[in-house]
């Protein structure tokens, strides 16, 4: 429960701290006193978003601090999740600065304000008289009825399960467009595959067939040049060899009293040998070159295609056209391997589709289970409350496709005439009659929902005498398993309250500013009374007042 709330610099608010309690409190105060303030201040506390038009002094930070008893709610596992301290007495702060720039926190540690949200979502429900427009809205509806049948858990895990499905549906979805377009780019795929392949690529072969193409359109040239080579190189007695050799006798004779003769003896040898390997390499050169016009039309048409190739595909290479081409058998695996994802992924959604399937009929048949025990509450509590003619039906219809609710589409009928006819809310409730029907069912789920707090704002707009006097009973049982905080300005639901506090204005010559206080026995009959006569206080008034109390 909501154990206190300290609030600065908000609004009209200079500095205010209230301590609370369970059971049922009372708020009331003058229209403009502030009431309002003090729920927009714990709707910051809640995640609520704000700037620094919210703040007083504008030259100063605004602080909300709310202290929550959170002990038995099962919140352990929220606060592990979000990295946080758990602790039973937990203290939800909201700092905005001047500059409009926000922080949050949950026992000191700096959240986010979904974290805040999600866990002030399970700590405090506020309605305010905007609320009773939720009413009209099905979601809201069937979220009462999951509520009063103790829902929450199978809702749970069909949420859980739904959302399985849905991701699934979402991958076979792309998974199809991914195999279509490929499939409609295949014949592309295979018609360039092909083409490449069938070449029969080999890497540097174009090199290869470059230099031996050269050769071969150069072949006769290169023979007649080499054969005469050959011949200065090897003829009988004026070949170069020849003369070598008869050169390398000569000098190899002086030797002996020619000191430089033997290095001039070591180089003639040298040239002699060289002068015979070119000769025999020049004759085995002239012999292997031969004229062959087959082997030039073929490496002239093996090159034009491979330039052919390179020109389709902008590259310059052969192992570039061999990457292309494994990169097209690639994408035509692709398309078999996504075919059988495809198929892994049908069998797969559509047995996530069974499990929802499944569960949205557990969810509906709890539904159906309890929707007449509801209507019948519902009427039970409307009679008391003075709406002694009406008629509520929950009309659960089937949907075509599972939603994150379930199967089902659920609609409130009401009409509070004897003859009137059953049609939507929104159609036939006035402002009072949608109030007495809100708190009605806010009364019917509050247990069910399980939340330690719950706050009304002015719940009992357009009701008054007997009615009021119902409707702060309803108030009263719905404290007994949880806080209950109400805002009235109606005297007899205010007389049913454990504790009571007075929302009012001060005005000093440079500022007002709004304060609460927790009245005492005698202050709060003074405030009943007033409520019921207005400022100037009558003594059966005073009467009246110490008659509701005691009632």
């Amino acid at each position: 429960m909501l154990s206190s709330l300290k609030i600065q610099n908000y609004a009209l608010i200079r500095e205010l701290e209230v301590d609370l309690s369970s059971g049922f409190s009372i708020i009331t105060g003058e229209t403009g006193a502030g009431k309002s303030i003090l729920l927009g201040a714990l709707g910051l506390i809640l995640g609520q978003r704000a700037d620094s038009s919210v703040l007083k002094d504008k030259g100063s930070q605004c602080v909300v601090e709310a202290n929550f008893s959170i002990e038995g709610l099962g919140l352990e596992d929220l606060f592990l999740a979000n990295d946080l301290d758990y602790d039973q007495n937990t203290i939800f702060r909201r700092e905005i600065n001047p500059a409009g720039k926000s922080r949050a926190f949950i026992n000191d540690t700096p959240v986010m304000l979904k974290v805040m949200q999600e866990i002030g979502y399970r700590l405090v429900d506020i309605h305010s008289q905007n609320q009773n427009l939720e009413l009209n809205d099905q979601t809201f509806q069937l979220m009462v009825l999951d509520i009063y049948a103790g829902n929450q858990e199978r809702l749970k895990q069909y949420k859980s399960l739904f959302n399985e499905y849905r991701l699934v549906a979402v991958a076979l979805q792309e998974a199809t467009l991914a195999v279509e377009k490929s499939k409609a780019d295949l014949d592309y795929y295979l018609f360039q595959f092909d083409q490449l392949e069938k070449a029969s690529l080999v890497e540097n072969e174009q090199t290869e067939h470059e230099k031996e193409l050269a050769i071969l359109t150069h072949a006769e040239e290169i023979k007649l040049g080499l054969s005469t080579v050959a011949e200065i190189l090897n003829r009988d007695e004026d070949s170069a060899v020849s003369q070598a050799k008869t050169a390398l006798g000569l000098i190899s004779k002086m030797s002996s009293y020619l000191p430089e003769a033997t290095g001039l003896a070591d180089r003639l040898q040298s040239l002699y040998i060289d002068l015979k390997d070119i000769a025999q390499e020049v004759s085995w050169i002239v012999e292997k070159v031969e004229l062959d016009p087959t082997k030039v039309s073929y490496l002239n048409e093996r090159l034009d295609l491979i330039y052919t190739l390179q020109q389709k595909h902008h590259v310059d290479s052969v192992t570039e056209l061999i990457a292309i081409r494994n990169g097209f058998a690639l994408k035509i695996e692709a398309v078999s391997s996504n075919e059988e994802e495809i198929l892994l992924l049908t069998k797969e959604r559509d047995q996530k589709y069974q499990q929802v399937i499944d569960q949205a009929s557990l969810l509906r048949t709890k539904r159906f289970s309890v929707s007449e025990e509801l209507e019948k509450n519902v009427v039970r509590q409307l009679t008391l409350l003075g709406m002694p003619n009406s008629r509520f039906k929950i009309e659960i219809l089937p949907v075509n496709e599972p939603s994150v609710r379930g199967l089902d589409s659920v609609s409130f009928l009401f009409t509070a005439n004897k003859n009137g006819l059953l049609c939507e809310i929104s159609k036939v409730v006035s402002g009072g009659e949608m109030s007495r029907l809100m708190l009605v069912i806010k009364a019917l789920i509050s247990a069910s929902k399980a939340l330690p707090t719950i706050v009304f704002d002015e719940i009992d707009a357009g009701v008054s005498g007997d009615i009021a006097e119902r409707m702060g009973l309803i108030l009263k049982d719905i404290s007994k398993d949880m806080q209950v905080i109400n805002i009235t300005h109606l005297p007899q639901i205010a007389a049913k309250g454990d504790h009571h506090f007075r929302v009012f204005k001060q005005d000093s010559a440079y500022e007002t500013t709004t304060s609460l206080k927790r009245l005492t026995p005698s202050e709060r009959v003074e405030e009943l009374a007033k409520m019921l006569s207005g400022e100037n206080i009558t003594s059966a008034a005073i009467l009246n007042a110490e008659e509701l109390l005691k009632s």
